[in-house]
């Protein structure tokens, strides 16, 4: 499989992929640097994610992308502008530009995450844990993120990743802005589950010819025709 990981941080989501080639994209080249050390056997680009989606996601099987999430999230809007005087801000609406750009423009199988708006969403996501995922495939129930990334207030809290030896500004944020590992991974099995069924003639997902290459030596009969 060959998987875009757009916006990616140090790769919390990216973590427990298996048996794919992922090009990983982050505009932050202290925080890109840190990506590359933890998974070295990906393609790291130090770019911008919004503009790299649109010149290159015909390359790609599968495409995960986090946009910016501060605007969009209750957080700000409850705690910051309605209990503490905030000023009030638009919301980033790339996230709105790349849900429709997928849905419209790539064959393949994608997940667009973000934070539980503070307002209706636009386009109806698929919940999942705390998050909204918009995708173009079915995302089975996931229930297993047991703490609060909120009540994390140290970066001895993060059990996952060890920062020590990198300088960046602010630790415990680029920790914050991870995606729970195991949820990534949840998702990403999703996907690989959905390209199968594809391959084989199940469902109704389009199969852009990467996919179809992926699995050309692949017999239904050994899956039972399912």
């Amino acid at each position: 499989m060959k998987a875009l990981n757009l916006y990616a941080g140090i790769g919390g989501n990216r973590k427990g992929w298996q048996g794919a080639e992922v090009t990983a994209v982050e505009i932050n080249p202290a925080i890109a640097e840190v990506y590359a050390d933890l998974y070295p056997q990906d393609t790291v680009i130090v770019g911008d994610a919004h503009q790299y989606l649109l010149e290159n996601y015909q390359n790609f099987d599968f495409i995960w992308t986090s946009p910016p999430c501060p605007t969009h999230g209750q957080y700000r809007y409850n705690v910051g502008v309605r209990a503490k005087g905030y000023r009030g801000v638009y919301p980033e609406m790339s996230l709105y530009q790349e849900i429709i750009f997928l849905q419209y423009h790539f064959s393949g199988l994608y997940a667009v995450e973000n934070v539980v708006s503070y307002y209706e969403p636009l386009i109806k996501p698929q919940k999942v844990g705390r998050h909204y995922i918009w995708s173009n495939f079915e995302i089975e129930p996931f229930e297993s993120e047991a703490s609060n990334i909120r009540s994390k207030n140290k970066i001895s809290d993060f059990q996952e990743y060890d920062l020590s030896k990198y300088k960046l500004p602010n630790k415990r944020q680029v920790l914050r802005n991870c995606v729970n590992s195991s949820l990534g991974l949840h998702i990403f099995l999703c996907a690989q589950h959905r390209l199968h069924l594809t391959a084989f003639g199940v469902g109704t997902a389009a199969v852009n010819p990467l996919q179809a290459s992926l699995f050309a030596e692949v017999s239904p009969a050994t899956h039972g025709g399912r």
